[in-house]
């Protein structure tokens, strides 16, 4: 697995407390709650995700709003939100990663941690936000 991915899935887990546990923001980027060892690469990248989603939290949900037809934010599961706001946070504000990277990870995350749909789901509403941004190719 990719340096990237693991980076990813620990600021999926980050989100997904942010979201649940309301665990304050400095305790999530610390890390702290990995069981091993994390390489710096992957602690800054997961670090990176987790507090520009959340620095951004408002302007991403009202993407998610403004992209996801006939689903009311509140309705989304915890982990397809946090997997959309990683995702969406890099879409909008990481430019050095390729949208296409950003949108093909998502899905996969959707697919091993979200619901049987969530891959989908999560690919029709990245794919949306692409779509809207400049040179969106849409």
């Amino acid at each position: 697995m990719g340096h990237r991915r693991k980076a990813r899935e620990y600021a999926l887990q980050g989100l997904y407390m942010f979201e649940i546990a309301s665990r304050p923001v400095d305790d999530i980027v610390a890390l702290d709650w990995v069981d091993k060892e994390i390489p710096e690469d992957i602690r800054l990248f997961a670090a990176t995700l987790i507090t520009g989603s959340i620095d951004h939290i408002n302007e991403i949900d009202d993407c998610i709003k403004s992209h996801s037809r006939n689903w009311k934010l509140e309705r989304l599961s915890a982990v397809d939100k946090s997997i959309l706001r990683l995702s969406i946070y890099a879409l909008l504000h990481l430019p050095d990663i390729p949208r296409a990277v950003t949108i093909d990870e998502g899905i996969e995350l959707g697919k091993i941690y979200g619901g049987e749909n969530s891959g989908q789901f999560i690919n029709g509403i990245l794919d949306a936000v692409r779509k809207s941004l400049p040179d969106g190719e849409g």
